[in-house]
């Protein structure tokens, strides 16, 4: 198969480049509407602010229509604007072959193209102040555009007559610019589906492709409110679909063969929209063969099985815009506008959150939003926040209302209770019910209801979510009678007859679920739920999730038998319950932070238990010795049990991954329970050497305490490190020599002096407080991700170098409160400007990168900063953005001030090949959210992110040659689009069948459609190309982010 290059896709048809005043309101109008009854889509301008020069969206336009009109007038040459179009029309004329035709309105050719008369008067008055180039360029542009053939206004007696035969020429040359598409096209009959959720946008991408390629089919049909009841309705269809395809308004069908009689020589594209039955499918389209060779039938639905069981495997699945795309959908039907107005930035973010990116929500509620004040936007949030819009309610229950009970039942489980869980938690928690959850999420998930996520995790769109809990609450006027309790008030509604309320909690009575046997799932949040005696019943719950539990233990005659999960953290309890109870189904007990808890139950039987979490149970001393038992538990965590002292011992649980015991501070020796842990975490214990009973797999250890003087044997497969809080004075050499070990942490090793070597596997090194620390070596093997040494206070000069020096592109915190010496630009505060004269020290390509020293003041709130760091002209334009989230350290842990070391691009990656001109000088300016920038300094490196002075470790930092930069730079040539990173962008032209598809709907119009496609990973750039290279890969590059190149391409592809 022969496929077109992806710049012959484009997004608009026409491109008009006009003089407003004299054309837009009469000529160009009636053409604008000639072409839009012709199915010719023109780029329209009228929300483009004009300034004095070209702004980037007309650009892109250009690139992105198959035809430029250059509607030339008396007063053409009076706006720069203009002729900066025409410019940039020409520029992709001789590039790409981009089509131009022109129309003289009221103006004679050879006016313009020796700019005499009064045409030339008009040109010669916008020239002023412009210097020689740009007279030039524009000059020349008038010349050549005057000598292309087109329509002259004074040789036309009837404009209507000139509006038309334009039109028509414009029709007939895009019916013949696509025709390179075809090429070595195959004949075979394609079906291709659109699948995603309710109100993602299917029907609207689904006309606007049908919009876009009906020209190219002799019959085209869009089909929407497919019904199927009997053999009648059969027919109506089979008359509907012919009708509107052959254009034949009284056609009789009789037979249901109709549609291959009529259509199995015909090339057809048919659009079955909101398909939700496979009859729907058999009905109107069941044999490839009954349509022509070429032909094309597109089917939107909800429910990919259906594609499946009809063999249709080229399927898109158009999933939820991005943030940024669905906060411009919503914008544009609340303000008119692709952002936010002044003041309303917050609370639009809050309504797309609330939205959960959902296009049809958005569009919804923006319009509903729209010419409101701020107060009434502020009333409103609450009823999104409770209630569904009924437009949006409506098209989400149409998929509920079709499922079968069972699944509706296990839909409204995940909506209520078990959203967000993974599969496998779900599956265990309704093992005793009859709703065959694995067969069941695999239905909600072929009809958009839910996401299985790569890790297993369901997710159901927060909107559906909400649906789900209002049929719910549709279930009964009553709360006690419906099906589940969600919402606080009314639980206690349900609660009110035992129920005293206090103010933000409420108490309840020990009798209170005596009426409630088939209750399974209990969760209390927050810990606001408070027991005036001991309770007396509790049912036969599969989940007690009971935050804060308020009393000692729980009902003596409550039976656990049933428990899958038990959590209660932060209880009072003492004890769960006596004796040795039969718990095979419990798998997780959480009982965190319940200081009180004396002792755990025997847990003999339970022998399916996977998690046993004890952290901060301060009055625990014995893990009991019927642990031995639970021969699938494979995480156990008693840190911070500071009284534990008693642990079973020679038992090996096979299964046991992890362990943590950090400040069990009376445990002396840790006991042999697994030779299989991979998660070792024991500091702030008195254990004085690692255990010499785990012997290999371990991956992770943290052993540091003060009792830990010295190492005597570390397992080899140590991966991750922490000496932390220990009194060692150096880094044994077996642990410099780990193999596999590639992080490292000593904090506040107060006797440690030196580094002196480390794995050849090492990938960063964090230290805080070692106060001793002198030196340290800096012989990397690999690039290191990262460098901290905070208040480490003694560390020398050369050390701080040679980190600085051989640490790639990473960042980096050193203790100081100076910017060292090889920022060769620097200044107090937190901006500086750099100057790119032709009298500069810097020599740089619009590749080249920077890197950034800030001496920040330690922050006593948090420990988290985000760092921004704005590139821009010294007018205020910005030029880019580096945005950095760190961990500086806890709070108060860095006394003194530290350097932030970090690194950027000068140019967004993204827009390299679009920069045309760089600026003579850029303002560096830094900002971070809880700490003060004190000082900065910025380097200049050259491309490739080596500092063009630095050969080598060794030489000098701030000497060497550098290469003048001229006063402007020009970006003229593209080299090439590196192959490698971008196989996987293209995968889908090259024969992919399944390909995700992002829906970025940007209107609430069906010919307004966006979706999101990755842009080139990289974009290299050199010198040594030519100027027609680089236009025909710009418009490469700016397709390659159009709506229609993805899909045009693949259903070119499929052909």
């Amino acid at each position: 198969m022969a496929f077109s290059s992806p710049s012959d896709f484009k997004r608009y048809h026409v491109f008009s480049s006009f003089h407003g005043p004299d054309v837009r309101s009469g000529f160009l109008s009636h053409l604008h509407n000639h072409f839009e009854s012709k199915g010719i889509t023109p780029f329209k301008d009228q929300e483009i602010e004009r300034g004095h020069t070209i702004g980037p969206e007309l650009i892109q336009a250009i690139r992105e229509s198959r035809v430029s009109i250059v509607v030339l007038s008396e007063k053409y040459a009076s706006s720069g604007w203009c002729l900066d179009e025409l410019v940039e029309i020409l520029k992709c004329k001789e590039a790409s072959g981009h089509a131009v035709m022109t129309i003289f309105y009221k103006v004679d050719p050879s006016s313009v193209r020796k700019q005499w008369g009064d045409f030339g008067s008009t040109f010669k008055k916008t020239c002023e102040g412009k210097t020689e180039e740009v007279k030039q360029r524009w000059s020349k542009a008038l010349a050549y555009i005057a000598t292309v053939a087109g329509e002259h206004s004074l040789n036309w007696d009837n404009e209507a007559e000139m509006i038309q035969k334009i039109a028509i020429d414009v029709s007939n040359k895009l019916n013949v610019t696509p025709s390179r598409d075809f090429e070595g096209m195959c004949d075979d009959v394609k079906m291709i589906g659109i699948w995603g959720p309710a109100g993602i946008g299917k029907t609207t991408i689904a006309r606007a492709l049908f919009n876009q390629l009906f020209t190219g089919f002799r019959h085209s049909c869009f089909m929407g409110n497919i019904d199927v009841n009997n053999y009648d309705s059969k027919l109506r269809l089979h008359n509907m679909l012919l009708s509107k395809i052959l254009n034949q308004k009284d056609m009789k069908i009789h037979h249901l063969g109709a549609i291959e009689e009529w259509l199995r020589n015909q090339r057809v594209l048919i659009v079955l929209d909101d398909v939700d039955d496979l009859e729907q499918l058999e009905v109107l389209a069941k044999e490839s063969f009954w349509f022509g060779p070429g032909s094309r039938v597109i089917v939107t639905l909800k429910d990919k099985k259906i594609l499946m069981a009809h063999g249709i495997n080229d399927i898109y699945h158009v999933d939820y815009p991005s943030q940024k795309k669905a906060l411009e959908i919503f914008c544009l039907s609340a303000f008119k506008q692709s952002s936010p107005q002044d003041g309303f930035e917050e609370l639009a973010r809050k309504v797309v959150e609330l939205c959960g990116n959902l296009p049809l929500a958005l569009r919804v509620v923006g319009s509903s939003f729209y010419g409101e004040s701020e107060d009434e936007w502020r009333l409103q949030l609450y009823g999104i926040e409770t209630n569904l819009d009924r437009k949006i309610e409506h098209v989400l229950r149409v998929g509920y209302d079709k499922l079968l009970e069972k699944h509706q039942s296990l839909f409204l489980h995940i909506a209520c209770f078990f959203n967000h869980e993974s599969v496998d938690y779900v599956s265990t928690m309704l093992a005793d019910s009859t709703l065959d959850v694995e067969n069941g999420l695999k239905t909600l998930a072929a009809k958009s209801l839910v996401h299985i996520s790569t890790h297993g995790l369901v997710r159901m769109h927060c909107l559906l979510q909400q649906l789900g809990r209002q049929v719910v609450v549709q279930q009964s006027g009553e709360p006690g009678k419906r099906q589940f309790l969600v919402e606080a008030k009314e639980i206690r509604d349900v609660l009110a007859n035992e129920t005293m309320s206090k103010i933000g909690e409420f108490s309840i009575r020990k009798r209170v679920f005596e009426g409630m046997h088939n209750l399974k799932f209990l969760k209390f949040y927050n810990g606001n739920v408070s027991l005036l005696e001991d309770m007396k019943y509790l049912p036969r719950l599969r989940l007690l999730h009971w935050d804060s539990y308020p009393r000692k233990r729980l009902p003596l005659t409550f039976q656990p038998e049933c428990l899958v999960e038990l959590y209660l953290v932060s209880s009072k309890l003492e004890k769960l319950w006596g004796g040795i109870q039969p718990l095979t189904n419990l798998k997780k007990i959480n009982l965190e932070y319940s200081s009180n808890l004396k002792e755990i139950p025997n847990l003999s039987k339970a022998t399916n238990l996977e998690t046993l979490r004890l952290t901060g149970c301060e009055s625990l001393m014995e893990i009991p010795s019927s642990i031995s038992n639970l021969h699938k538990l494979e995480v156990l965590d008693a840190s911070g049990c500071s009284k534990l002292h008693v642990i079973p011992t020679k038992i090996n649980l096979s299964s046991l991954k992890m362990v943590g015991m950090d400040d069990c501070s009376r445990l002396r020796s840790f006991p042999d329970i697994s030779t299989n842990i991979k998660i070792l975490s024991i500091r702030g214990t008195k254990i004085k050497e690692f255990p010499a009973s785990i012997v290999g797999g371990l991956g992770i250890l943290l052993i540091g305490s003060r009792s830990l003087k010295r190492l005597t044997h570390v397992p080899e497969s140590v991966s991750y490190l922490d000496l932390s809080h220990s009194d060692i004075k150096m880094i044994p050499d077996y642990v410099i020599g780990l193999p596999h070990l590639q992080h490292l942490t000593i904090g506040n090793c107060r006797k440690l002096v030196s580094i002196e070597g480390h794995s050849p596997s090492l990938e960063s090194i964090v230290a805080y407080r070692c106060i001793s620390l002198e030196s340290m070596c800096c012989s990397f093997h690999r690039p290191i991700l990262k460098l901290e040494f905070y208040n480490c206070l003694k560390l020398d000069n050369e050390s701080k170098r040679r980190i600085i020096l051989h640490s790639g592109h990473r960042i980096i915190f050193l203790t100081g409160n100076e910017v060292p010496a090889q920022f060769t630009h620097q200044t107090r505060g937190n901006s500086i400007t750099i100057s790119l004269s032709p009298g500069g020290e810097e020599s740089f390509s619009v590749s080249s990168r920077f890197r950034a020293c800030l001496v920040l003041s330690p922050s006593k709130n948090s420990p988290y900063s985000d760092i921004n760091c704005f590139l821009r002209t010294k007018q205020g334009v910005e030029i880019n953005s580096t945005a950095k989230s760190i961990y500086s350290s806890p709070p108060n842990r860095s006394l003194s001030e530290y350097l932030l070391i970090f690194f950027g691009d000068i140019f967004p990656e993204a827009n390299r090949c679009l920069m045309d001109v760089t600026p003579n000088e850029i303002v560096f300016e830094f900002s971070s959210s809880s700490a003060k920038t004190m000082e900065c300094g910025v380097q200049i490196l050259a491309e490739g992110g080596q500092n063009c002075s630095v050969v080598e470790m060794g030489h000098s930092e701030t000497g060497g040659n550098r290469n003048h930069l001229t006063d402007v730079l020009k970006v003229s040539q593209v080299e090439t689009i590196k192959n490698s990173n971008n196989t996987g962008h293209w995968s889908w032209l090259l024969g992919k069948k399944k390909t995700e598809l992002s829906s970025t709907l940007v209107s609430g119009s069906s010919d307004d459609t966006l979706m999101r496609h990755h842009e080139p990973e990289a974009v290299q750039l050199s010198n040594d190309e030519n100027t027609r290279n680089l236009s025909r890969l710009l418009c490469i590059v700016s397709l390659v982010i159009s709506v229609l190149l993805l899909f045009h391409c693949f259903f070119l592809q499929m052909q």
